[in-house]
């Protein structure tokens, strides 16, 4: 773990990780050319330690991969404000992950597949009947005509924080500071 500086907001509980990251939605992956960063945000799955996501198999993103390998990937959820009857004290509970690694295309059509079954499970649970065909995954091309790529990250650190507040502290329209002294 990467440590984080306001140290008692830092989460170790590698369970409590996983499971943020299994059901987080949107993240964001950062990269350089070495030259200059992009940031692009991206459906994703946490599958067995690693991160994958798909997405065209040319383009910008692509050639940032294929000019520096080491990328990182940040993940955030904002669940409501927490109100205070100081105002320096009002605040936001959310937790965050951060990872950093490496990033290489999955060419294994099985964990490619398994991938794809994955953030289908995870983005739409049931809707469908039967389980992701490999020919889908190996022959589908988008409208643009590019082939699907699937994308690992191995992280080699993990940091996570959060202020988790419970309910009772949270601001809800109406809530005035009254209530709160």
């Amino acid at each position: 773990m990467i440590p984080i500086r306001y140290a008692k907001r830092t989460i170790t509980d590698k369970e409590q990780i996983d499971q943020f990251l299994s059901q987080a939605k949107t993240g964001h992956l950062g990269m350089t050319n070495g030259i200059e960063p992009y940031i692009i945000p991206l459906n994703f799955c946490w599958l067995a330690g690693k991160l994958y996501f798909h997405g065209a198999d040319s383009g910008r993103k692509i050639e940032m991969i294929q000019a520096n390998n080491r990328v990182c990937f940040s993940v955030c959820e904002e669940y409501g404000t927490i109100a205070d009857p100081v105002p320096a004290h009002v605040d936001t509970a959310y937790m965050s992950v951060f990872l950093s690694g490496t990033i290489e295309r999955v060419v294994e059509p099985e964990e490619m597949r398994e991938a794809m079954q994955a953030m289908l499970d995870k983005y739409v649970p049931g809707y469908f009947s039967e389980p992701l065909p490999l020919q889908h995954v190996l022959k589908y091309r988008s409208s643009m005509g590019s082939v699907t790529a699937v994308f690992r990250i191995t992280p080699d650190t993990i940091s996570a924080k959060g202020n988790l507040a419970g309910d009772e502290k949270k601001f809800f329209h109406g809530r005035k500071v009254e209530q709160d002294v």
